[in-house]
């Protein structure tokens, strides 16, 4: 690519492929990364995976695809600006969230605690599976065969136990290194989007109110210039002209902070990146603080409100009693399903089994979760047609 700093990704001294591949021709590494994910399986399943609201709630609602491509969008123009690889950005935007599980963050801890005795659940370590092991589509190898710096920034977060496990790809959470730029502007990219859609998606479902958020800097900041400039706007107009200025004046500061920050760093290569002892990436002082009040107001407003909570408890249930199900007797599961536990069963026993039930839940999506509590619970489901997934 032109113009990339010399301290950016670049596809010719990367760490390259599980598998050696021929060059693709007219794209480069990281561009083919960016088609193998959106031809994905696992990316197409997003569309019907919940973000905070269930998907059949609402047609307008955020799922976990329209979040990632939202993602895409922020970490593109950030590159752009920073003149770091923009394709690398947008392959681990796309990618983020391919391992979350049905029903958002309630699916998780759902998850999580059923895997309890067998090293839990994560789902930036699950996407890393889902592309380096799941998706079975290719002649050659299982998984989509990533550039090593794509499967570096998937995973986000790791803890060092888990990192002795998963080997090079995890070896910075060991070393306290840093990962590339593209990896850092994603993950506050992912924060920017999603802190910012939930306000819209909460304001539109009546779950928070302007006069709460009038408490909110950022909001109450965009808030007072749009109602001077325009004051006749109706609400929907209104929320969409707040929501985008407040996205736009998170990513200026966080474009002007990260630069600044790579100026006083000095880097000349990415090398240089690595041995940081913190990120470059980040948002000034006072926006980060900022956005830490939107955050817990969020936290304490929405993701805790009374019906997101319902939903949450409901979730918690299908999963947990899915897990059990599963468990307990294999055989229900469908075929390729089975036949991946009894496989994991041979090499790891019933540790191996657990993993491959938290992938077939992991996998599935809010409606087919449903589906398939339903398959199994409920007394009326008993025709064989019902039975066959």
């Amino acid at each position: 690519m032109e113009n990339l700093a010399p301290y950016a990704s670049n596809s010719a001294s990367s760490r390259g492929r599980v598998y050696a591949e021929e060059s693709p021709t007219y794209r480069n590494q990281y561009q083919r990364d960016r088609d193998r994910i959106i031809h994905s399986a696992a990316f197409r399943r997003l569309e019907y995976k919940t973000q905070v609201f269930v998907n059949h709630e609402g047609d307008l609602f955020r799922t976990r695809l329209t979040h990632s491509l939202e993602v895409a969008q922020i970490a593109r123009s950030i590159a752009r600006e920073l003149n770091l690889h923009e394709d690398l950005a947008e392959a681990i935007a796309l990618s983020h969230d391919l391992g979350h599980t049905p029903f958002g963050h309630a699916g998780q801890t759902a998850l999580n605690q059923s895997m309890k005795e067998f090293g839990g659940f994560e789902h930036n370590q699950q996407s890393l599976r889902v592309v380096d092991k799941l998706e079975q589509k290719y002649a050659e190898f299982n998984g989509l065969n990533l550039m090593f710096e794509t499967r570096e920034g998937i995973l986000k977060h790791c803890s060092v136990k888990n990192a002795k496990e998963l080997g090079e790809v995890a070896q910075r959470f060991i070393d306290g290194t840093q990962p590339s730029l593209e990896a850092q502007l994603v993950d506050l990219s992912d924060e920017t989007a999603y802190s910012n859609h939930d306000v819209d998606d909460g304001l539109r479902y009546g779950l928070i109110s302007f006069d709460e958020l009038m408490d909110i800097k950022l909001f109450s900041g965009q808030y007072e210039k749009v109602k001077k400039k325009y004051n006749d706007l109706n609400e929907r107009r209104l929320i969409h002209e707040i929501i985008r200025r407040m996205i736009n004046v998170m990513v200026v500061d966080l474009i002007d902070t990260s630069r600044s920050n790579i100026e006083k760093a000095g880097l000349k290569s990415l090398d240089d990146v690595r041995k940081q002892k913190k990120p470059l990436i980040s948002f000034s002082e006072d926006m980060a603080a900022q956005n830490l009040e939107l955050k817990q107001f969020l936290r304490k407003n929405l993701y805790q409100h009374y019906r997101v909570h319902r939903m949450s408890t409901k979730a918690l249930d299908i999963l947990t009693s899915l897990f059990n199900a599963f468990m307990n007797d294999i055989r229900i599961l469908p075929q390729e399903a089975r036949e991946a536990c009894e496989k994991l069963k041979r090499e790891s026993g019933e540790a191996g089994v657990a993993r491959g039930v938290a992938d077939y839940i992991a996998g599935m999506t809010d409606r087919y979760a449903i589906v398939e509590y339903e398959r199994i619970f409920n007394p009326r489901q008993l025709s064989f047609t019902n039975l066959i997934p």
